[in-house]
């Protein structure tokens, strides 16, 4: 299973990332829930960004570009395998950075990704 990180978590059904967090726990993947709403979803307390995990093999995104600088250090430092952007997170300059690290970076949709087997 492929521990996933969720920057952008939110208690709002609504919102791609709170489906995205059951998904994941349904299909046996743990997660860990970055954001700035509180709460929790699929029985994860939503937390700030602190110390970096270690143990973290995807990162997904589900803030836009504007959002994303403040996060730039937090995941390099987290040394992931990869990198989703999900639709609206696309950001050249950060997947090239990504790729400098090692980190592969994915324009895909985290949910797609785990409907079809392919995440």
């Amino acid at each position: 299973m492929k521990k996933t990180l969720i920057i952008g978590a939110s208690p709002n059904t609504d919102r791609y990332a709170y489906k995205a967090a059951h998904m994941l726990t349904a299909k046996g993947h743990p997660i860990v829930n970055i954001g700035i709403k509180q709460g929790e979803v699929a029985g994860v307390k939503i937390e700030k960004p602190a110390a970096p995990y270690h143990d973290i093999d995807t990162v997904t995104l589900y803030i836009g570009t504007g959002l994303q600088p403040d996060y730039y250090n937090y995941i390099l430092d987290t040394k992931p395998k990869r990198v989703i952007f999900n639709p609206g997170t696309e950001n050249p300059a950060f997947e090239e950075m990504l790729e400098k690290h090692g980190i592969e970076p994915i324009e895909a949709c985290t949910l797609v990704l785990l409907s079809t087997g392919q995440f």
